[in-house]
């Protein structure tokens, strides 16, 4: 018995050296959560250019904001930004937005020059392209929940299901690839192309995802249950989720750290930056990083 109680008081102890091992490998040495830049309404969709700056949208306010890693200053890029909400740079260096307010999605070159690239579904209005990825090809993976907004003028939704999409890499063809969701929100895919990660932000859950060679999805597998707003993933295959601060999971979608932020909601992450050593988190009125060891993907 004395072996047995012995044990018990030790485990505790092993488990808080693991958990530190975990955030001292994945948490640059002494680095805390610092506050780039705040007064903005709900901040989302952070995404890395391919200089390591950051764009990330002021939702409610309609516009764009950019930091710029050589100088770390914030300013606005683009106003009015058809409600941009989630964004991501695809292989040529432009800007793609899930532009909120006619529910498209966009993509933006260099000079602020506008291309919509999806304007409907089947000639029905989208719920509201919310977060996107790129596969390596060019095709353009992105979830279409609904969330009633203000500023719109219809009343409802066209289309009943709220499903995740693929878009072509030629830009013709629109591809449903997943809808048993109750509001699929954030996703990220590997940089092999081989996995892809979606939450079910309505149903708390993430799943991922075996991406075949015709961009069709398979082996659907619970991933962690927690669902999320928007998600990051490192060069080790851990995967960042959002909401109450950032959660990280191992590829085996084992939780091994929790990064607090001091604010009701995170809404998204990415990594970024000169080396992508810095992540970078967007959560409710302000824009905050953190040193890492690891990095982004891109």
């Amino acid at each position: 018995m004395k072996k047995v109680i012995k044990l018990f008081l030790v485990l505790p102890i092993l488990f808080s050296i693991s958990c530190k091992s975990l955030q001292t490998s994945l948490i640059a040495k002494d680095a805390k959560v610092q506050l780039v830049a705040t007064d903005y309404t709900f901040t989302e969709g952070p995404a890395v250019a391919p200089n390591g700056d950051v764009f990330f949208t002021d939702q409610p306010n309609d516009r764009i904001i950019k930091w710029t890693a050589k100088d770390n200053s914030v300013s606005v890029y683009m106003e009015p930004s058809g409600r941009s909400n989630g964004l991501y740079f695809d292989h040529q260096g432009n800007l793609l937005a899930c532009a909120d307010d006619k529910n498209q999605l966009w993509r933006i070159d260099s000079q602020k020059n506008v291309t919509v690239l999806i304007d409907d579904f089947e000639g029905k209005k989208l719920n509201g392209p919310n977060d996107l990825w790129m596969d390596p090809k060019g095709g353009i993976y992105f979830t279409d929940p609904f969330y009633k907004r203000p500023y719109w003028t219809r009343t409802g939704q066209e289309i009943e299901e709220q499903r995740v999409y693929y878009l072509t890499p030629d830009q013709k063809d629109i591809i449903i690839v997943a809808e048993d969701y109750v509001r699929p929100n954030g996703i990220i895919g590997s940089k092999d192309g081989n996995l892809l990660y979606i939450a079910d932000i309505g149903d708390k859950k993430t799943y991922s995802y075996t991406i075949n060679p015709d961009a069709s999805l398979s082996n659907k597998t619970l991933f962690a249950n927690m669902g999320s707003d928007g998600m990051t993933m490192d060069n080790q295959g851990n995967v960042y989720l959002t909401g109450d601060g950032v959660t990280v999971f191992n590829p085996k979608g084992k939780q091994i750290l929790h990064i607090p932020i001091d604010q009701k909601w995170t809404a998204n992450v990415t990594f970024g930056g000169k080396n992508q050593k810095t992540l970078f988190i967007t959560a409710m009125t302000s824009l905050y990083t953190l040193e890492m060891n690891v990095k982004g993907i891109r």
